[in-house]
């Protein structure tokens, strides 16, 4: 920015910068906000490839500029309240008892020695889908394999799975 055009700016922001801020501060409510918004707007202005005619048109550009800026943090922030409030009055998930913890940690425990004893050419697909929650297509590229063998290892491995662990007591929930 050379100085004529830095000394015309300064004129532009004293003249504009107040009479914006009052506009801004009547649609968001908000001193420290609505004076960011203004910054921004001046920095759009300094960012135009073309400075405009004249000073009153400068002057509506940046009002409009501004508006718009306000209007959209206050939908913004609407959104924000919204989302904060449909999480505030979700039901709260049940808690779980002692019982019920140490019982599904144990179960999760039995599952996962159990899987450590499948081969590995059955044990990873099965990790891939009930763990990694892949598709047997995803699970075929990963792997290397067909589609159709991805779903033919997944349930020998379950069959395996169920036969390791046929006499154990499992908790579900």
């Amino acid at each position: 920015m050379e100085l004529g055009q830095e000394d015309g700016f300064r004129q532009i922001f004293k003249e504009n910068f107040p009479l914006l801020v009052r506009i801004a501060y009547n649609i968001v409510n908000n001193e420290s906000v609505c004076e960011e918004l203004c910054q921004e707007a001046f920095i759009k202005y300094l960012g135009r490839s073309s400075p405009l005619p004249s000073a009153e048109e400068t002057r509506y550009w940046l009002i409009r500029v501004v508006k718009n800026m306000c209007y959209n943090y206050v939908k913004r922030k609407n959104r924000e309240a919204r989302a904060y409030m449909r999480v505030l009055n979700e039901p709260a998930l049940p808690e779980e008892s002692g019982e019920s913890g140490l019982l599904k940690k144990e179960t999760h425990a039995l599952v996962r020695q159990a899987l450590k004893k499948l081969p590995q050419k059955l044990q990873l697909p099965l990790i891939l889908k009930e763990y990694g929650e892949l598709t047997y297509k995803e699970i075929g590229k990963i792997l290397g394999i067909s589609e159709g063998n991805v779903k033919v290892r997944i349930f020998r491995a379950r069959a395996l799975l169920e036969n390791l662990l046929g006499g154990e007591e499992l908790y579900v929930s």
